[in-house]
């Protein structure tokens, strides 16, 4: 059992309260997942709870975290910068625990992982690995030191299905109990037993969390109907207040106008009309300490808000791409071959397949051949924004064009109502987060009409609660999306077509 108790966080930089009093109990057989925006002190959450060295360089923190002496387990949401240029075998030897393993006890684990039992042993560099892999060999690491307590970040993230599918049954046969943050709504609801729900209020300056015992699609749905119920309360409070007010209001009014028409002649008259203004000033008094008490309307943190112009549209008969490539290749290394793509009109094309096959490397070649196209406005969201967004600039000066203020103005407004603050609205692009960065590269796309929208992962850095969202932008929108994703939600509800990249090939996915 690890305990946390009244534990706060808070940034050095701006100040801001990312946790406050925060308490939890994490007990075997819990698979607890943190949700929430992007920002709200989740990694920072999971980083502190493994060790506060993680966080002292940005963050302090008051409150207790008590492990009594239980090791955690810790996967970073990337693989850390100084493990990239080992080999497998540098990685692994220089893991304690993995001298300590006997032949059997390594096999044991390489079989759990579906990894091969000789892995430990490779020259491979670990930075070239596939996303999978690299999430596999992390964990045999972390399993050599025979944790108590698994801390995952981000577990699924660049990982192809199988190693999804491969994560969620590892996940829920695994004994250790796991403290785990993940976008993927598929894996959530498949795994997860505890919801802790971060949140950030109030333009981002008053945090709160909650904390269910629940399945992921149980707590979602007693969240919307508590909010509904919530907010009928609240705005039926306010209607009844509304209309105690207007009443208070006529009798105040005919006190006063009496009081001014009261005569010297009438001394009664005037103590009887001071004693009605007391019995009314005691009536606004209770009405103030009534609306202190008033149930709140509900503030959620989810309704980003978003559309594209009516007029980006595809129309049916439109080619759209018309591709073909003879052989994908990474350096000498042949990827696929024979490869064939054509779109026409406003369909929704999702590559999918294995880790490593080259999908990012195809859609970064199909943007090339269509981004200087004069007949379609076409828009590249790569997996790495890095490529197309120069991270010096602020978010205002990614998105204008001529620069003047009543763009700049109108600019601020789109992005507050993306939940930007007006901090963040003046930080670098490099100091946001992914979710961050992926809405303004959303913003960026509606803003320029763009008809046409090559999306690498589009959903990966979105909360759970902002996926469905973007989801349903991109399943209403009247142009033509060709992605890559592995998000399994994303492809049923947005994709009318899936292709699988394979060795030979793009094939068409059935059903």
């Amino acid at each position: 059992m690890m305990q946390i108790k009244n534990l706060t966080i808070t940034h050095k930089k701006d100040m801001r309260t990312l946790v406050e009093n925060f308490s939890f109990v994490l007990n075997p057989g819990d698979r607890a997942v943190m949700i929430g925006e992007e920002g709200n002190g989740k990694s920072t959450l999971l980083k502190l709870i493994c060790d506060p060295a993680l966080v002292e360089s940005y963050a302090e923190f008051t409150g207790e975290i008590i492990k009594n002496r239980q090791k955690t387990g810790y996967l970073p949401q990337e693989l850390e910068e100084q493990n990239r240029e080992k080999s497998v075998w540098e990685y692994f030897t220089g893991n304690t625990g993995f001298y300590n393993m006997t032949p059997k006890e390594l096999s044991n684990i390489s079989r759990a992982l579906g990894i091969p039992a000789d892995i430990y042993y490779s020259q491979q560099k670990m930075g070239a690995l596939s996303g999978g892999e690299k999430i596999k060999l992390q964990m045999a690491g972390i399993l050599m030191e025979n944790p108590d307590i698994l801390l995952l970040d981000e577990p699924s993230n660049d990982i192809d299905i199988r190693t999804l599918e491969w994560m969620e049954d590892f996940m829920n046969q695994c004994q250790i109990p796991i403290l785990y943050i993940s976008h993927d709504e598929t894996l959530i609801e498949r795994t997860a037993n505890v919801i802790i729900h971060l949140e950030q209020i109030n333009r981002k300056t008053k945090p709160r969390y909650s904390v269910a015992k629940m399945d992921y699609r149980t707590y979602m749905e007693n969240r919307a109907r508590g909010l509904t119920n919530q907010e009928r309360i609240a705005r039926k409070e306010r209607e009844d207040a509304r209309k105690q007010e207007e009443r208070f209001r006529r009798i105040q009014q005919k006190v006063e106008r009496d009081q001014n028409n009261i005569t010297r002649q009438n001394p009664h008259g005037g103590q009887l009309l001071k004693k009605k203004m007391h019995a009314v000033k005691a009536m606004e008094r209770r009405y103030l300490r009534e609306a202190e008490d008033r149930t709140e309307i509900p503030e959620t943190e989810d309704a980003i808000f978003i559309r594209f112009p009516k007029d980006t549209s595809i129309p049916n008969g439109k080619t759209v791409l018309a591709y073909s490539l003879d052989k994908l290749c990474i350096g000498e290394r042949v990827l696929s071959q024979q490869i064939a793509l054509s779109v026409k009109g406003p369909k929704k094309v999702c590559i999918t397949g294995a880790n490593g096959i080259g999908k990012t490397t195809l859609l970064r070649k199909i943007a090339e051949s269509m981004l200087e196209r004069a007949d379609l406005h076409v828009a590249y969201m790569p997996q790495n924004y890095e490529e197309k967004m120069d991270g010096s600039k602020t978010p205002a000066e990614f998105l204008q064009k001529k620069g003047d203020k009543e763009e700049i103005s109108r600019i601020r407004t789109y992005l507050g109502s993306m939940k930007y603050t007006a901090d963040e609205m003046d930080h670098s692009i490099s100091q946001l987060s992914g979710g961050q960065k992926a809405k303004l590269f959303f913003l960026k796309m509606s803003l320029d009409g763009s008809n046409v929208l090559l999306l690498d992962e589009p959903t990966r850095n979105f909360s759970p609660l902002s996926g469905p969202v973007i989801r349903r932008l991109l399943a209403d929108f009247k142009g033509a999306v060709i992605s890559v994703s592995h998000d399994r939600k994303y492809m049923d509800e947005v994709c009318d077509t899936i292709y699988e990249l394979t060795e030979n090939g793009l094939e068409k996915r059935k059903g």
